[in-house]
């Protein structure tokens, strides 16, 4: 980042930075540098004349603008250099820039401005060649770069403006009129933006340091122009809430993100962006000081800050974290200081302090657009994204500005309030507001061609979305204009044919396919005179030819549309290719289409003969351009380039006649065509070399020339010196020359671009790449059958040198119809004209040409060229989707009002058929439908041959069948066997293998088409089938029409018995948390339990029993007596205490004043919730009890409650529906056998005397609706051959007779099985019935013979009995029937009330989804609402147990002090019990025990235990040196407490040592409880603030949380309810009708208003109960009263008595309570105990002493004893020592006089003996001391004497 102080060394090295550019493109520039020299020189002259001109506008004189202004001009002058040495073919301008130049102007006034003129980028045109500038003027622009961003923006209501190449066009959109505005670097414009208050517009163009030029509006008048703010283009600009800043995003490579002060042209801050491309930058509306980018996986967030080193901008990255990087397009700064962007997926991404807040999607997880967000805006408080899907979605802001993430997705659910679906096929970049009061009118720029005029108001009066313009999307692919009049077509891969009229500047039609098309051609005046047919090739390799006509002349029809100018009619469509098609050809007389492919093929059809195909030819590489060749040619021959290298010259093909041989050609390939071939070899090296030979020679000979000069003017001047001095200097000068520019060839071939003919075998060819900068020069070498064209290398035989050409090649060449003119379209998007000789295409004079750039320099590549057929029209169109139409020659004026004509619709068109079209793009080319339908024919012939075989074999096995059948005919001793005529065992085995074979592959082959009917099958049950529990069933009756039809039910829905815990999460009220007990959690009990020491005696084993001695009976007396005393003592303290207890019970068991029993307190809020309030629900300050509030899961679970019971009730109807269809079946089967019982009677009957049968019962195909899908074989066949015959009808008619034929057969089919069935049952059962009417039957068979009168009696009998039971049969038939309908009629009316009830659960059912709907919309925030609320409910129970746990503890804390205190109480009084009276040491002991003494805390240290005793020590030290100074009275007198006094009882002063260190243990224990428990009430008072604001927020979330019920009560109120009433149910009515108005009534059962009634009856019957209860009760109150006088008065009775008695006894009032628990010491008398025992052991250890001290002493007399006879010894050594020593010195003496003294060993020897004697005579005089000592009673041992040598 670069501070403000900064920005001079930035410019400077930008400066150099340019400066090195330059350098390098000056030295690749041919142009002289005189002439920029000249340039330079006309700059000076103008800038110095215009500012002199200019000079009253400027006022002020500023220091530091004068060094901006001379910078600024520096830079223009640069720019300007830069520009003309880059681009020499621009005019010499008088650089109205330059005028910032002059020195004495310091500020620049607000009406200064710029001359658009002296700005504007202008044509080159070769010097000295009198060309014109304006040699093509641009007329009009059809395209629009729909695809760029932000490049449609709005300057007032009807003016837009948008970039189309090189310049800037300001459309009106009421007249269409257009304006240009150029750049003025020639190079493009990288983006444009408006003022906020469209008085200024700004245009940032491309090139090197490019400029950013503010125009004012509507003057257009260049204002200001902004230099150095990025190195080759701008991405975006930017102006500021008040138009007071303008900031700059830079494009590749440098991303420098600049804010202006554009007014006074001045840069603030300049940072670089980010390391990737930069789609946008704005400001933020609310804040000057914050910017916002995004781009290519990223978004930045900016702020300028004031630091120590002044004003920079800091950039923040937004981190996506968890979110996948997605490339930003749209964005929206929200105001406080968020950001709301698009994604690529289309979900939108809120951004807070640098980080994804939440990602927000629709419902269901489903994306808000179908694609990237491109631009989101903010709109009247409402926020409007815009989709690439073509959608507009309206979203509420309050609901995206305070989103935020409910869980760890980081995703929220929101709905748009509106939505705007454009149209099909739209792809939205970006919207515009129109400025139209009234209206909500917008501007949309479409990326797939179209501006878009929309309204969104979303109102009722809304108007659809209108399509203003239509434009091609991408780049355009062709243009074709036409041979006779001002039209022109163009195709892109958009899949659009458009058709213009550029004369007129109108649009006229177009058409569109489903493929793109990528090459055009406009047929010829030889074939259509009309000019009315255009080819076109498509990428799918399809050629359509549309006939263009104009509609208005045909005859009209009803209902149809609205005719355009123009229309397209396709007219042929076929397929030659299978890969794009590039070049469409016709030969010169028209006969033959030539088309082009990258399949590398060339097809040629016959045009005559309706586009027959005569053949193709394979070309070795893609095909890029055909060109045939003109009339001058002596043949008609085909120029073909191919794109890797190859061109190819094929001469016309020859059309055959139709012969019956070309049936039988296979292919449509022509090989026996003799095609010349020139494979291009790179020569630019070689030319180059060349050319550097050339100039090489060219300086040698001007060198000679210089030398030959030179020598003669020395020889003229010095003779033969001057001669010798010549010699001389040519030596010196004599260098080794430079080698040579090797010869280089790239490896791999430069495309070729384009090319034309020059004449018989000669072309003309463009190249890219290394080849560029030249026209190649070439000819065909002679056609070598033989040769291998891959292998061969040609090279042109000429060139043309092209300036500036060298990384801008020509792409598209086209000539004037003279030739004399060549129009070129470079890659740069630049267009070149070349001023030739008439017919001249030679290219002999190329140097005079002019040069202009119109479509954009970086992606505007010319695709197309062509001028019209009169010359005066240049058409342009390029990669940038733009077409720009130029004048040629415009001081020609044009007539006005000129206008193409349209060819006139030819007779009978519109009924004219039109061909099928080729739409599927994997469809046979012609080559492959040849191929095809060659292996068709085959395949039908093989056919054919097997058929035959087939037949043969039929034959055969006819004829073997007859043999068979002869030889069963023989003897059987004469037939053949089955085995004999069998020729080989094993063919019939190989022919059993190959049939298995067969069918296994069959049942393979099959297998998928098996499982995928299978899956299929499998699919339709379950979707259809599975999710049936019980199909509709209808019974019919037998009588009548009526019937009956069950339920069809489906199975049982999620709902259905949903045992859902809906109030689980439920948060319980706060009456149930009162009434439960134990609220929160439980009270934690701490474990006290005490463990209780008991006295256990300890018997060791193996001792013996010893009696007690007097001294320990003693002791056990004194315990026993005292432990009495404290048993006593304890009673009675027992006992005091549990009297207290029970008078603190009866305390606490007594009532507050204010108390209430919880009992009616529960019942009064019963009573208050649940009787008497009926409230409406739609009341606004209706509150929803708790047990009454709803949600999702509670109405689902009553929604599968209802579900279920009309599932319930529906299956048993189900059930009794069908217990009446088997009862019918069970009928007609028992009416069958009735009626072949009364046929078998009626047999015997005379058939005078029969009765009608009835007729039986049928089973309709629909009751029995599960055998529908019962099949066997022979129905699956049938269904086949039904379905086949289907397929053979072509009539929809027929079709359909036949589905129902095969449906109802099908039926038929099942049911008359069915009866067949029924029937066979019918006849079992009925024959034994008829048994004997059959034999009957058989009886008449006999011979007939007279019968007798007995026979006749029984014949009459029978008879008689016949007759009767015929119609007992009949009556039981009907007696059935009448029974079944009647069973059915009961039924059907049970039905019918049922199906009332069903429908009101159905509407009850919708009203409850409804519900459940509403309730799921509401249940994510009553969550959150309901866990906020839970969470602080269970925070304040916490907090409320931790209040109470504190409690607990400050008063354990206080019982335990009060212990204490008790025992320091008890510890005082039993040693004053101790003391006795009259103890005059009582105070120095009890000083003693009351001394305070600092002692050290007690830790935990490890150490030695010498340590330990130092510090021990040390602190014993310190505690007598501190207490000497506390306990210090006087100086008389000096307290010691380490010493007992003398005459002061030793074990008192223990005791009070003892009980001092008990003291101040107590006292510690105290310090510590007071500090616990301060801690516990810091802890209390925090925790009771915590509850306070817990309680707070609780509340608060509460309410929130009954406002949303209420909301949701609301929304809930307004679904509505159908309620089914009749007329007497209506108790509203006016003047006896019902009104019209509703919405006051109440809808109120009857039941509710009975309960009401009784309940009033029942209060006022409970209110007088009430009344009567309340006077009893204030009778007894009374009454208690008045005894609570009575006992107040008899308490104070007795206790005067006690009084009286207690000073009668002791003589003054005294506690009872003390007086009981008055005991003895015990402190006192444990240590008398003590004491005793002490005693004891003492004396024990006394005797031990005296035993230990005899057997010392025995050992000190004999060790004595040793001593003595040791000395003696001594004694005597000691004198013969001294002898010796005297008999020495007289000898030494004798030896010699030397030594006179003594020697010093001697005397240091000497002095140690005496040193022995002293110590020993010392020792004996300290043993003697210790047996003297040791001798006396109570003597003290001191420690043995050590001797020196032991100290040491």
């Amino acid at each position: 980042m670069k501070e403000p102080d900064d920005q001079d060394t930035d410019r400077r090295e930008s400066d150099r930075s340019r400066s090195s550019r330059r350098q390098s493109l000056k030295s690749s520039q041919s142009a002289p540098r005189s002439s920029i020299k000249e340039d330079d020189r006309i700059l000076e002259d103008t800038t110095n004349e215009t500012f002199s001109e200019e000079e009253e506008s400027y006022v002020e004189e500023d220091d530091s603008y004068v060094e901006h202004l001379e910078r600024s001009s520096s830079s223009i002058q640069d720019d300007y250099v830069e520009s003309t040495g880059k681009s020499q073919y621009m005019e010499t301008p008088h650089s109205a820039e330059e005028e910032a130049e002059k020195e004495v102007k310091k500020k620049i006034s607000q009406s200064f401005f710029y001359d658009y003129k002296e700005l504007v980028s202008m044509p080159f045109v070769t010097p000295d060649s009198n060309i014109p500038l304006d040699l093509l003027t641009l007329v009009h622009s059809f395209g629009y770069d729909c695809r760029r961003r932000a490049n449609l923006q709005l300057l007032d209501s009807n003016t837009v403006a948008y970039i189309a190449g090189n310049q800037l066009i300001l459309l009106n959109l009421k007249t269409k009129e257009q304006f240009y505005l150029r750049s003025s670097s020639g190079r493009g414009i990288g983006v444009i933006g408006v003022h906020p208050d469209k008085t200024y517009f700004t245009v940032a163009e491309k090139g090197v340091s490019p400029k950013i030029i503010i125009y004012e509006y509507p003057s257009l008048k260049p204002y200001r122009i902004l230099r150095d703010g990025t190195d080759l283009a701008y991405a975006y600009v930017d102006f500021n809430c008040d138009g007071t800043l303008l900031a700059s995003i830079g494009g590749n490579p440098d991303h420098t993100l600049t804010i202006w002060n554009w007014k006074e042209e001045q840069p603030i801050l300049r940072t670089k962006a980010f390391s990737q491309e930069v789609f946008k930058v704005t400001f933020n509306p609310d804040n000057d000081e914050q910017l916002t980018t995004s781009g290519s996986g990223h978004i930045k967030f900016w702020e300028m800050a004031l630091t120590f080193t002044g004003l920079k901008l800091q950039g923040s990255l937004g981190r996506f974290g968890k979110t996948a990087t997605t490339d930003i397009e749209g964005y929206m700064e929200l105001p406080d200081g968020k950001v709301l962007s698009g994604s690529e997926w289309g979900n939108m991404l809120v951004w807070e302090a640098g980080l994804i807040k939440v990602e927000l999607c629709r419902a269901g997880n489903i994306s808000c657009h179908q694609g990237p967000i491109n631009q989101i805006m903010l709109d009247e408080g409402e926020v409007i994204t815009v989709g690439s899907d073509g959608c507009i979605r309206i979203w509420d802001f309050e609901t995206i500005d305070t989103a935020d993430a409910i869980d760890e997705s980081g995703l929220l659910e929101i709905e748009p309030i509106n939505e705007l679906q454009v149209d099909k096929n739209v792809k939205l970049f970006s919207m515009i507001k129109m400025n139209e009061t009234g209206h909500n009118f917008w501007l949309a720029q479409d990326a797939n061609g179209a501006i878009w005029k929309l309204d969104l108001s979303f109102s009722n009066i809304t108007q659809d979305p209108e399509c203003l313009f239509y434009f091609h999307s991408g780049a355009i692919e062709a243009l074709v204009v036409s041979p006779i009049t001002y039209l022109m077509a163009t195709t892109s891969l958009d899949c659009s044919i458009r058709i213009y009229d550029f004369a007129s500047k109108t649009p006229l039609s177009h058409v569109k396919f489903k493929q793109g098309g990528t090459a055009l051609a406009w047929v010829p005046r030889l074939i259509s005179y009309t000019g009315a047919q255009i080819i076109v090739g498509f990428e799918d390799g399809v050629v359509r030819i549309l006939e263009l006509y104009d509609p208005k002349g045909l005859t009209i029809f009803a209902g149809r549309k609205k005719f355009l100018d123009a229309d397209l009619h396709l007219k042929y469509v076929f397929k030659p290719h299978t890969a794009h098609i590039t070049a469409l050809a016709y030969e010169r007389d028209g006969e033959i289409l030539a088309t082009g492919s990258k399949d590398k093929t060339v097809f040629f059809f016959d045009v005559e003969k309706d586009y027959k195909p005569i053949g193709f030819i394979t070309t070795p590489g893609p095909v890029c351009q055909l060109v045939w060749s003109t009339a001058s040619h002596p043949e008609s021959t085909l120029l073909i380039i191919c794109k890797n290298g190859y061109i190819l010259e094929a001469p016309c093909p020859t059309m055959k006649e139709e012969e019956e041989g070309d049936h039988n050609v296979v292919s449509y390939e022509i090989k026996d065509m003799h095609i010349k071939c020139f494979h291009f070899s790179s020569v630019k090296s070689k030319i180059l070399r060349l050319i550097e030979i050339e100039k090489r020679k060219k300086q040698k000979e001007l060198k000679e020339k210089e030398k030959e000069e030179r020598r003669k003017q020395l020889a003229a001047t010095m003779g033969e010196d001057g001669e010798k001095e010549f010699h001389e200097e040519e030596e010196e000068e004599e260098e080794e020359e430079e080698p040579l520019p090797e010869i280089f060839i790239p490896s791999t071939p430069c495309y070729i671009l384009c090319g034309f003919y020059s004449g018989p075998g000669k072309f003309w060819v463009s190249l890219d790449g290394y080849d560029a900068g030249f026209l190649y020069h070439c000819e065909f070498p002679t056609y070598d059958k033989n040769s291998d064209i891959t292998e061969k290398k040609d090279e042109p035989f000429d060139f043309r040198f092209l300036e500036d050409t060298e990384d801008n090649p020509i792409h598209t060449i086209t000539f004037s119809i003279n030739q004399d003119m060549m129009f070129c379209g470079m890659q740069d998007g630049a267009i070149r004209v070349y001023i030739l000789n008439e017919n001249d295409l030679s290219l002999k004079n190329m140097e005079n040409y002019w040069h202009f750039n119109i479509h954009d320099s970086t992606y505007g590549c010319i695709k197309g060229i062509s001028t019209s057929f009169d010359d005066r029209f240049l058409v342009t169109a390029g990669a940038d989707s733009n077409i720009f139409v130029f004048s040629i020659f415009p001081e020609f004026e044009l007539r006005k009002g000129i206008k193409a004509k349209v060819p006139s619709a030819r007779f009978g068109i519109e009924t004219e058929p039109i061909p099928e079209d080729i739409e599927d793009p994997k469809a046979y080319s012609i080559e492959d439908a040849r191929k095809k339908r060659e292996h068709d024919k085959l395949m039908k012939e093989v056919e054919a041959i097997k058929a035959g075989k087939r037949e043969q074999l039929r034959a055969l096995r006819n004829e073997f069948q007859k043999l068979l059948q002869m030889n069963e005919e023989l003897p059987e001793h004469m037939q053949f066997k089955r085995t004999d005529f069998d020729l080989d065992s094993k063919i019939r085995a190989e022919i059993n293998r190959k049939t298995v074979h067969k069918i296994q592959q069959v049942e393979k082959e099959l297998a998928w088409e098996k499982e995928k009917h299978q899956l299929g099958l499998t699919k339709l049950q379950n979707r259809f089938r599975d999710s049936l529990q019980s199909d509709a069933i209808v019974v019919h009756a037998i009588q009548s029409d009526h019937k009956i039809a069950s339920y069809r039910l489906m199975k049982p829905s999620k709902y259905f018995r949903a045992k859902q815990a809906s109030q689980s999460e439920r948060r319980p009220s706060k009456m149930e948390r009162f009434d439960k007990e134990g609220v929160g959690k439980q009270e934690s009990q701490k474990d006290k339990g005490g463990t209780v020491g008991m006295p256990e005696e300890i018997i060791e084993k193996g001792k013996e029993f010893r009696p007690k001695t007097l001294s320990q009976i003693m002791v056990e007396n004194q315990i026993e007596k005292t432990r009495k005393l404290i048993l006593k003592a304890e009673r009675a303290q027992f006992k005091i205490q549990q009297r207290k207890k029970e008078w603190e019970e009866l305390y606490k068991s007594k009532p507050a004043d204010d108390y209430e029993d919880p009992k009616d307190v529960q019942a009064i809020k019963e009573a208050q919730m649940y009787m008497g309030d009926f409230n409406l629900k739609t009341a606004p300050d209706y509150k929803i009890p708790e047990h009454m509030r709803i949600n999702a899961a509670k109405k689902e679970e009553e929604l599968g409650h209802l579900d279920s019971m009309t599932h319930t009730k529906k299956m048993n109807m189900n059930k009794c529906i069908v217990s009446l269809r088997d009862l019918k079946v069970a009928v007609i089967e028992e009416i069958q056998c009735l009626v072949q019982e009364l046929k078998n009677i009626q047999s015997t009957l005379h058939i005078s005397k029969h009765i009608p049968i009835p007729q039986i019962p049928q089973i309709h195909p629909e009751e029995v609706p599960e055998k529908r899908f019962h099949y066997d074989e022979q129905t699956l066949l049938t269904f086949k051959h039904q379905n086949t015959e289907r397929k053979s009808e072509k009539t929809p008619q027929m079709e359909q007779a036949a589905s129902i034929g095969q449906s109802g057969g099908f039926l038929r089919l099942s049911s008359g099985k069915d009866g067949d069935l029924t029937t066979r049952d019918s006849v079992s059962r009925s024959s034994k019935a008829s048994s004997f009417g059959l034999d009957n039957t058989k009886l008449m068979e006999f011979e007939k013979a007279d019968p007798s009168d007995v026979e006749l009696e029984i014949m009459r009998r029978d008879e008689i009995k016949n007759i009767y039971m015929q119609q007992y049969l009949t009556n039981r038939i009907k007696e059935l029937t009448i029974t079944f309908d009647a069973e059915l009629h009961l039924l059907r009316h049970q039905k019918l009330k049922l199906d009332t009830q069903m429908k009101l659960s159905d509407l009850h059912h919708v009203t409850l989804f409804q519900e459940i709907l509403l309730l799921k919309n509401f249940e994510k925030q009553e969550n959150i609402l309901q866990e906020r609320v839970n969470s602080l409910d269970k925070e304040e129970q916490d907090m409320q147990w931790k209040i109470n746990e504190t409690l607990k503890e400050m008063e354990e804390k206080k019982n335990e002090i009060n212990k204490l205190q008790e025992q320091e109480k008890a510890l005082y009084a039993g040693f004053q019990t101790a003391l006795g009276e009259n103890n005059k040491f009582a105070n120095f002991l009890m000083k003693v025990l009351k001394k305070r003494i600092k002692r050290v805390k007690k830790k935990e240290v490890e150490g030695d235990a010498d340590e330990d005793e130092d510090s021990d020590e040390s602190s014993e030290e310190e505690s007598s040196l501190e207490s000497d100074e506390d306990e210090s009275g006087s100086e008389a007198e000096v307290f010691d407490d380490s010493i007992c006094p003398t005459n002061c009882d030793v074990g008192l002063f223990e005791l009070a040592l003892q009980l001092r260190e008990k003291r101040l243990d107590i006292e510690e224990a105290l310090v510590e409880e007071k500090k616990i428990i301060d801690n516990l009430k810091k802890e209390y008072d925090t925790l009771s603030k915590k509850v306070k604001i817990i309680a707070t927020n609780l509340n608060a979330a509460e309410e929130d949380l009954e406002a949303y019920q209420r909301e949701k009560q609301q929304r809930l109120n307004e679904l509505l309810v159908v309620i089914p009433l009749k007329l007497h149910q209506i108790e509203y009515v006016v003047f006896g009708e019902i009104p019209s108005d509703l919405s006051g009534t109440l809808v109120f059962s009857n039941r509710s208003l009975g309960q009401l009634q009784d309940r009033i009856v029942q209060l006022h019957e409970e209110n007088s109960k009430q009344q009567k209860i309340n006077k009893e009760f204030r009778e007894r109150r009374k009454q208690l009263i008045r005894e609570k006088r009575e006992m107040a008065k008899t308490i104070q009775k007795m206790e005067e008595t006690v009084r009286q008695l207690m000073i009668s006894k002791f003589g003054r009032v005294i506690d009872l309570e003390a007086l009981q628990t008055l005991s003895v010491n015990t402190t006192l008398e444990e240590l008398k105990i003590r004491k005793l025992r002490k005693e004891l052991l003492n004396a024990k250890e006394i005797k031990m002493w005296e035993e230990k001290i005899a057997q010392v002493r025995w050992e000190l007399m004999m060790k004595t004893k040793e001593h003595t006879k040791k000395l003696h010894q001594m004694n005597d050594l000691c004198i013969e020592k001294k002898k010796l020593d005297s008999r020495l010195n007289t000898l030494q003496n004798q030896q010699g006089n030397a030594f006179q003294g003594p020697r010093k060993a001697d005397t240091v020897a000497r002095e140690k003996v005496t040193q022995l004697i002293h110590f020993q005579a010392e020792r004996i005089l300290a043993l003697k001391e210790e047996i003297a000592l040791l001798r006396k009673k109570g003597g003290l041992i001191l420690p043995p004497i050590q001797t020196p040598q032991e100290n040491r």
